[in-house]
């Protein structure tokens, strides 16, 4: 009898052992998962940053991460998609500013060169929208082959997105059709480009353009 009951108190004591190891398991299963014991989340690593479902506006830190990845892969998908994340943040002003000061300017601006035209597509976006920032345009660097993206056989979506780079410049720089902010022309300087006279030739014969939406942008440039 006695031995049945020292049985039973110990089957209970392993139940109750059991319990509490759970409860332990569960409390810090909920911490590490950033459920309601702690509520921490996770810094999300660089391909989350990228992914259909993530939709936050990056910090700083985030930032560096998906630049780095930008710059180390040469997987055509992740470029692509890490350009469509940074053109998305290079919408909001604060982020314009992080990424210059991230160094990410040339980051991006390298893949301009890039022979997938949808690669080249997205970062044309990013520029466009960094280029909002007065300082940044200073900072975007594109070589003399730049210029052959103002060409009129360059495919249409390409030449509206450079069109729009060389607008948001000029609305920045000038009003009523005249400089009201000096650029720095120095050789190799995005300005340089934009403002020579090989650059305006090109986009005077952009007016003359066969399709309506290039003409119409090329048309709505300030004069030089």
């Amino acid at each position: 009898m006695g031995g049945a009951r020292y049985v039973g108190w110990v089957a209970a004591g392993l139940v109750l052992a059991a319990g509490a190891c759970y409860c332990f398991y569960r409390l810090t299963r909920g911490r590490r998962r950033g459920g309601p014991g702690l509520r921490l989340r996770l810094s999300p690593s660089a391909e989350d940053l990228i992914s259909d479902s993530y939709d936050d506006i990056l910090n700083a830190e985030q930032l560096q991460k998906l630049l780095y990845l930008l710059e180390s892969t040469e997987d055509p998908v992740i470029i692509e998609r890490a350009l469509v994340t940074l053109g998305n943040n290079a919408a909001f002003s604060v982020n314009q500013v992080m990424i210059r000061e991230l160094g990410g300017i040339p980051i991006i601006g390298s893949k301009i060169n890039n022979p997938n035209q949808s690669i080249k597509e997205k970062a044309l976006n990013a520029l466009n929208n960094l280029s909002v920032n007065v300082e940044n345009q200073i900072k975007i660097k594109v070589d003399s082959s730049f210029l052959s993206l103002y060409d009129g056989h360059v495919a249409k979506e390409i030449l509206l997105r450079v069109l729009t780079l060389l607008q948001n410049i000029s609305t920045c720089l000038e009003k009523d059709g005249h400089l009201v902010i000096q650029p720095t022309f120095t050789e190799g300087s995005l300005f340089y480009l934009l403002y020579g006279e090989e650059c305006v030739q090109k986009i005077r014969a952009l007016v003359y353009h066969h399709d309506a939406d290039v003409k119409e942008k090329a048309t709505m440039i300030p004069k030089f």
